[in-house]
């Protein structure tokens, strides 16, 4: 029973991890709509970032963004792309992760992480230096 369960998650992860890489085809493809593109190129950025949002070494909110919020992200934005194109794009992400072993990195994902800590950073400072 708890084998299968395993198998199950193992199973599902992957297929997560390769709508990843579908929706970085899908924000190139023609035929996404500007909304699906919208939100598949900003999750696309922060999920092949090659850091995090929150850093895994937070006891549990650092796996948070993992588990949760980035699934959440991927099945919406998959949900939004027409059948033909999600179909086109899943098999190029198969083509893709067989041939080079592991999932594209993106330099904007990480770009947008940094902006993000350095706009918290900005805030705090802000924040604290009008209470001191």
């Amino acid at each position: 029973m708890a084998w299968e369960a395993g198998k199950q998650l193992r199973l599902w992860a992957q297929g997560v991890k390769r709508d990843g890489v579908t929706l970085w085809f899908a924000a190139k493809c023609p035929g996404t709509p500007w909304y699906a593109k919208a939100l598949g190129a900003f999750v696309v950025a922060y999920a092949l970032s090659p850091i995090d949002l929150i850093p895994d070494f937070i006891p549990v909110l650092g796996y948070l963004d993992d588990v949760l919020l980035l699934p959440v992200l991927i099945w919406l934005t998959v949900k939004l792309l027409p059948e033909e194109v999600l179909n086109d794009c899943r098999q190029q992400a198969d083509a893709w992760m067989q041939k080079q072993g592991s999932k594209p990195r993106s330099t904007a994902g990480l770009v947008l992480v940094v902006a993000v800590w350095m706009a918290a950073a900005a805030l705090v400072y802000v924040a604290l230096r009008g209470v001191f």
